[in-house]
């Protein structure tokens, strides 16, 4: 499938667009999701949510209770419906990449944007979040937030830029500035482009 945008004012293809955003927790794909949705005419979804309104309880009782494994059945299920939906920007969980079937689904929907961001940007950001600790889980199993993103960070980097058509770093940036980046480079490729290498 291919997809494309000749400009913010075509409607007619941004529709049925799909865009997903990519990256580790804490890089703002929630936060850029809804003012990029804005600009596209398109409506945002965080998929976290949609899990956690599916599942009737937080990630991180999920992971508790169920496993890893299960919930990640659950991730990709839902994240398979999100991408069925046409005219949504889409924040996905951290690591809703890590499954073969999301990341070939997800390019083929459209654009998929990484927000790629150091390890200490991220963990400055997970601290200061006091909903994290309540909905996501520990992923390395140690207390100290800053190894944790150090250790799956280095794992989920090649996956994302495996995954990801456009990249986009957020370090430093506000929000306004980042949205702008990726409307551009969505913008200026040719009608009838197909997914391809990320940027």
């Amino acid at each position: 499938m291919v997809w494309r945008l000749a400009g913010p004012s075509v409607r007619s293809d941004a529709e049925f667009m799909v865009i997903t955003l990519i990256g580790y927790r804490g890089s703002g794909k929630s936060t850029v999701a809804t003012p990029l949705a804005a600009k596209f005419g398109l409506k945002p979804v965080d998929a976290d949510t949609e899990i956690e309104a599916h599942m009737g309880r937080s990630i991180a009782s999920v992971f508790e209770d169920d496993g890893e494994p299960a919930f990640r059945m659950v991730e990709r299920d839902v994240m398979a419906t999100l991408l069925g939906r046409d005219g949504v920007v889409i924040a996905a969980g951290g690591g809703a990449v890590l499954d073969d079937d999301t990341r070939t689904l997800a390019r083929e929907k459209g654009p998929v944007v990484y927000l790629r961001a150091d390890g200490e940007t991220l963990a400055a950001r997970i601290g200061g979040d006091a909903a994290t600790a309540s909905r996501r889980p520990a992923l390395a199993g140690g207390a100290d937030p800053v190894a944790e993103v150090d250790t799956v960070l280095a794992e989920r980097t090649p996956v994302y830029e495996a995954a990801a058509t456009v990249v986009v770093d957020v370090d430093g940036r506000d929000v306004p500035d980042i949205v702008a980046e990726i409307a551009a480079k969505i913008w200026r490729r040719p009608a009838g482009y197909a997914a391809g290498a990320a940027e």
